[in-house]
């Protein structure tokens, strides 16, 4: 075994990267980051029913888009490769082989249906279900026999019936099984692919695996392996199992409790910087009450000892305050690029208009981002900077549009803007305190049916920012038509 750290993810391409699974993946990254070791990404692709070459793509694409980097893997290569398990199977058979010239595993002939029998039988008897070794010690003609009746056989690894298997975790200390409840499992299948317990095994010694850090719903599985690699043996790596994430309800986290996966969040608009703050926090305590988390703050202060023994409870209100802050505090280029495609995406701006409108994006998601939370809730909040607006809010409406002369005070506000020689923040406020001043006005009265008529809302930007992005004309034109509006509908 490898005196360096090297870790890694190991993902069954049965569907999208969840968080749990992204989890995983980052606390893996942390841990070898923090200890100068390696990262690796293995796609685990032997379930063939269900193992599909898009959801391992899209898993790839997930991690790349988070930022958590491999070290070796799909698309880097190293030298411990091939990393995905359907093209391992030639070093498989070899170990099973050798397992069974060394009489510690054998060939078992009993059909699913014997087998479904006695687990019915066992539980009305009240027993646990187990395989009770009935293959263990036959002889070459009843194996013949079986042969003949076109029985194909799985490999099962022979277990000891007596005494304990014992599992170190780094996270969980001690945790004892019995040797009793465990039966001689199934290794290799009669279609020639290797079980889980037994691939995953003989991968991580193939690539000198020094510590196995992932989710605690594989724990049952670890005595399991630990039997692997004693009868192979190999070292056996340190295990730390994490704890699971639960969701508000303490309830198993699922569709129903909202978006999962990773590509979902990202369609949703959150950043890949907030969803890794978030994840790192979800199960881990910093030292002291930080909040926020970079990827670079939080290699340097990762270690296992202070991961969570108890469930991690799954908190999308936190995740929204986390994306909003990083909303607001990274590199505006940086955002107006994350921004762009939910533009599109709602016919806000078109593809083309992209490139000659970039710098004029860039100003409004300056003077927008503080007010939103995610990248789709801002693309909502700037589109009148971009369309026309349609329609006006309800409480906006009542409270400024049926005011008294409230279509007389727009028009009055867009004259006097359409006067000015010079169209800056200061000269427009200044043209509306001085038109409400002379008419013995407040100047909210004229500001905030102003702010309706140009953006359709009652909250946003500071006007006069909005004002100087729309231009002179646009700003005039859209008081007129608000006045227009409010004259039609007899609102005065």
């Amino acid at each position: 075994m490898s005196d360096k750290v090297r870790v890694r993810f190991a993902p069954s391409p049965t569907g999208s990267l969840h968080i749990g699974g992204a989890r995983t993946a980052l606390f893996n990254l942390l841990f070898a980051r923090h200890n100068g070791g390696k990262f690796i990404l293995r796609i685990e692709d032997t379930d063939t029913e269900r193992s599909t070459e898009e959801s391992a793509r899209q898993i790839v694409r997930s991690l790349r888009w988070l930022g958590l980097d491999w070290d070796e893997g799909p698309e880097k290569g190293g030298e411990y490769g091939p990393y995905f398990q359907s093209q391992r199977l030639e070093l498989y058979r070899k170990e099973v082989q050798r397992l069974l010239d060394e009489g510690k595993a054998y060939y078992c002939y009993c059909t699913p249906e014997e087998l479904a029998e006695r687990r019915e039988a066992a539980l009305k008897a009240g027993k646990a279900p187990r395989y009770e070794g009935c293959c263990r010690e036959l002889t070459e003609e009843q194996k013949k026999k079986f042969e003949a009746e076109g029985r194909k056989p799985t490999v099962r690894i022979k277990v000891p019936q007596e005494g304990q298997t014992v599992v170190d975790d780094l996270i969980r200390g001690q945790v004892v099984f019995e040797n009793s409840v465990l039966d001689d499992f199934i290794i290799f299948k009669s279609n020639g692919i290797p079980t889980y317990n037994f691939a995953c095994v003989v991968d991580d010694n193939a690539m000198e695996i020094t510590h196995i850090i992932r989710a605690e719903e594989h724990l049952s599985n670890t005595p399991k392996q630990i039997q692997v690699y004693k009868a192979l043996g190999y070292d056996i790596p340190k295990f730390a199992h994490v704890p699971m994430i639960l969701a508000p309800d303490r309830s198993k986290l699922s569709k129903r409790h909202g978006a999962t996966s990773v590509e979902e969040f990202r369609d949703q608009g959150y950043l890949a910087e907030a969803i890794v703050n978030y994840l790192t926090l979800l199960g881990w305590s910093p030292e002291g009450n930080e909040e926020i988390f970079d990827l670079e703050k939080a290699i340097k202060e990762f270690s296992l000892e202070r991961v969570n023994k108890t469930a991690a409870i799954y908190d999308v209100k936190k995740l929204t305050w986390i994306n909003g802050h990083y909303l607001r505090e990274l590199d505006l280029d940086h955002i107006t690029k994350q921004l762009i495609p939910f533009l599109v995406k709602k016919d806000i701006i078109t593809e083309e208009e992209v490139g000659q409108k970039y710098e004029y994006i860039k100003q409004v998601t300056a003077i927008s981002r503080d007010r939103s939370r995610t990248l789709d809730e801002l693309a909502d909040a700037i589109a009148f900077f971009f369309k026309d607006v349609t329609e006006y809010e309800e409480k906006g409406i009542r409270k400024h549009f049926e005011k008294e002369h409230a279509a007389e005070l727009l028009v009055k506000g867009a004259e006097a803007l359409e006067k000015l020689e010079e169209f800056t923040h200061d000269s427009t406020e200044k043209a509306f305190r001085d038109l409400t001043d002379s008419m013995g006005l407040k100047a909210a009265e004229l500001i905030h049916p102003t702010r309706l008529a140009i953006s359709g809302r009652t909250v946003g930007p500071g006007l006069f920012e909005i004002i100087i992005l729309l231009g002179k004309e646009e700003t005039a034109r859209r008081m007129r038509k608000a006045a227009e509006w409010i004259r039609k509908e007899k609102r005065l």
